[in-house]
C-alpha cells in the first residue's frame, strides 16, 4: 500500500502532491510506504512506516536511507548516484519523523544541531498501565550489542538518559496510557529502555517487557508490519542548515493502526494537533 501524497511543506497543514508525469509515479512509488513532510535543495523530510530499517542492515530489506534515494533519483531524473546524508536514526519498529541532508554543507550543520541537542523531538507512546502525572526520567544507559540496560547510578560505559513524559490519556479497557515523550538526548533505545525499567513498557516492545498480541485485534489492513511497537515520533523542530530564520517544524500523524489499539480519535488528535 502506497500513500500517493507528497506533504510539500513542514508543519500541520498538509498539502497533496498529485503525481502529474510516469517520472513523478515512479518516484512516489520508489517511497515504499513513506510519506514525504518537506522537500527543499538542502534538506528531505519523511514520515518512514514502522517496520523499515533506517539505513542499509544486514537484513537487506528495504530501508529509509536507500528508498529517498532512489525517490529523488527518480523525482528530478538525476543520472548516476544520489548523495544523502543520514542526519539521526529511528529504531527499525518505530515509525515517524527523520530528516535526511541533501548535500554535504546541509549534512554537517544538520549533524551539529542533533550532537548539540539544539533540536526539539516529541514521541507519542502507548504504554501498559496507568500514568496520572507528568514527570521526568534521569537514568545512566549501557549498550550490550542490540539492546541496551539501564541503571539509576553512572559507572564506566554508561551515559546520561533524559526524557520528559506527559499523559494524554489512559484506556481503562486496555489499561493503555497515551504518553507524549520530550526526548532531550538521543540514546539508542533510549525511551523504549527508560519506559520499560520505569515500568511501563511500551505496548508490542517484546525486546523490553511490552506484551505482542495486543496488535491481534487489529484487521490484516490496519495492523500493518507484525514487528511495529507503539512508539511514534510525532514533531521534530531543528534550525534549516541554510536558512537560520526559517525553522523546520516537522509533524507526522499516529499509524492508523493504533486506533484499533486506543478507539478514542480525540486523544489520538489531540497528539496529532488536529481535530478529531
Amino acid at each position: 500500500f502506497l500513500r500517493m501524497r507528497w506533504l510539500a511543506r513542514a508543519g500541520p497543514r498538509n498539502h497533496t502532491f498529485k503525481p502529474r508525469s510516469l517520472r513523478s509515479v515512479r518516484a512516489m512509488s520508489a517511497l515504499r510506504g513513506c510519506t514525504v513532510l518537506h522537500l527543499d535543495n538542502h534538506v528531505l523530510a519523511i514520515a518512514k512506516p514502522a517496520g523499515m530499517p533506517s539505513c542499509p542492515d544486514d537484513t537487506r530489506d528495504p530501508d529509509a536511507l536507500t528508498c529517498c534515494k532512489d525517490f529523488l533519483k527518480e523525482r528530478f531524473d538525476k543520472p548516476g548516484r544520489v548523495f544523502l546524508g543520514l542526519v539521526h536514526r529511528l529504531d527499525r519498529p518505530a515509525s515517524g519523523v527523520m530528516v535526511f541532508a541533501r548535500t554535504s554543507k546541509a549534512a554537517s550543520r544538520l549533524s551539529e544541531s542533533v550532537r548539540e541537542r539544539n533540536t526539539k523531538k516529541v514521541y507519542a507512546a502507548l504504554v501498559r498501565g496507568c500514568l496520572s502525572e507528568g514527570g521526568n526520567l534521569e537514568d545512566y544507559i549501557r549498550k550490550e550489542q542490540n539492546r541496551v540496560y539501564v541503571t539509576s547510578t553512572r559507572s564506566q560505559g554508561t551515559k546520561l538518559a533524559q526524557l520528559d513524559y506527559k499523559p494524554m490519556f489512559y484506556c481503562e479497557r486496555n489499561q493503555l496510557t497515551l504518553l507524549q515523550v520530550h526526548l532531550h538526548t538521543g540514546r539508542k533505545h533510549q525511551i523504549r529502555a527508560q519506559l520499560a525499567q520505569f515500568g511501563h513498557p511500551i505496548v508490542g516492545d517484546t525486546k523490553y517487557g511490552g506484551r505482542h498480541n495486543l496488535w491481534a485485534g487489529a484487521s490484516p489492513d490496519d495492523r500493518g508490519i507484525v514487528s511495529q511497537i507503539a512508539l511514534h515520533a510525532h514533531r521534530l523542530e531543528i534550525p534549516h542548515p541554510i536558512r537560520d530564520k526559517d525553522p523546520l517544524d516537522l509533524h507526522s500523524e499516529v499509524p492508523r493502526s493504533w486506533h484499533a489499539l486506543f478507539p478514542y480519535p480525540e486523544a489520538l488528535a489531540s497528539i496529532n494537533g488536529t481535530k478529531a
